[in-house]
């Protein structure tokens, strides 16, 4: 996570860790990739379900995934954790504040400037 500290990337990776499901799901892709199928399994959690949280995890930059072939011919979705590291600071809250675009926490509508 080299990015800058905005509002809007602190309120994204801060939503995405806020549900059990996604921090199980980190926590599972702790030093290992896995396919898909194999990581809802484990979780015992619904597919669908899954790729909603891995959706939410890869728009805030905490997991990668690629789509391989397997011998079988068969495309098979990978996830992995991507290198981060979350240092937060009330100093750092307070510079990523101003960057907000949102002004509401619901995301629903554009802050008034």
């Amino acid at each position: 996570m080299d990015e800058p500290l905005t509002g809007d990337r602190l309120l994204a990776i801060l939503a995405a860790l806020g549900n059990p499901q996604r921090l199980r799901i980190v926590a599972a892709l702790a030093g290992r990739r896995q396919y898909v199928s194999q990581l809802a399994r484990e979780l015992g959690i619904s597919r669908p379900l899954l790729h909603m949280h891995l959706q939410r995890l890869e728009a805030a930059g905490l997991i990668s995934a690629d789509l391989e072939l397997s011998e079988s011919g068969k495309a098979v979705k990978y996830v992995e954790a991507t290198a981060f590291a979350l240092r937060l600071t009330p100093a750092d809250v307070a510079a990523a504040v101003p960057t907000l675009t949102e002004s509401r926490g619901d995301g629903a509508g554009p802050s008034a400037r």
